[in-house]
């Protein structure tokens, strides 16, 4: 299986520190996120990865190379100066990525066990979406989930920029620049996406203060414990 990391976003929110520096080579815990994911992918077996670039991507690319210091081999698909977003972005790179892919978003922070995903029986399913308890700034979350079926009805969980998903996922769609939401809805809707409930380690490291807050918790989880 092969991996997509999504990089190409502006991070509006996370201004005035995005202004310099984009938002996956920031770091939490003295690593960047970005260079979190890629080692975790390395550690499940994951070794070929996709990082899209725009904003400020040239960056991104001198900092990791060719991947080989994170245990990966990195291609880039360099997006210019306007981002395809989400939809657009992995559909762009639909030939390089394969059948069946792993999509995670830059500019979270989680240690959910990413071996979950290599050996899901998707059988006619396009897609398979892991979801979080909704966090204090979001708490309408985005689906639901029964049975380990996504749904749109009762309660509504949070996506965790986490999925594996198959290329007929974006088989009616067309090359340019579009959002990856309205078909998570459909494809949601015509019943097609299985998920899991992530209880775990999980952070959408959106702004300035959630970065603090994080790095903050990471250095300290990092800190040898006193011997009692």
């Amino acid at each position: 299986m092969r991996a997509m990391v999504l990089a190409a976003g502006r991070g509006e929110r996370m201004r005035p520190l995005s202004d310099v520096t984009p938002k996956p080579l920031l770091q939490v815990g003295g690593k960047s996120l970005i260079q979190r994911h890629l080692e975790a992918l390395a550690a499940v077996g994951i070794h070929e990865v996709m990082i899209n670039l725009a904003w400020k991507g040239e960056q991104i690319r001198a900092a990791l190379g060719d991947g080989s210091g994170c245990g990966v081999h990195l291609t880039y698909s360099d997006e210019g100066p306007q981002a395809l977003e989400t939809g657009g972005g992995i559909h762009r790179a639909l030939p390089w990525l394969g059948e069946r892919f792993l999509v995670i978003s830059a500019d979270i922070w989680s240690d959910f066990p990413l071996s979950n995903c290599l050996s899901l029986p998707m059988g006619s399913d396009v897609a398979h979406f892991v979801v979080v308890p909704n966090p204090d700034y979001h708490r309408r979350g985005d689906f639901g989930l029964s049975d380990g079926r996504m749904t749109l009805q009762g309660e509504l969980l949070t996506y965790a920029n986490i999925g594996c998903f198959h290329a007929d996922f974006f088989a009616a769609c067309a090359p340019g620049r579009f959002p990856l939401a309205p078909l998570m809805f459909d494809w949601i809707r015509a019943g097609r996406v299985s998920g899991e409930l992530y209880t775990g380690g999980w952070c959408n490291v959106g702004t300035p203060d959630q970065l603090a807050t994080l790095d903050r918790q990471l250095c300290a989880a990092s800190q040898p414990q006193p011997v009692t």
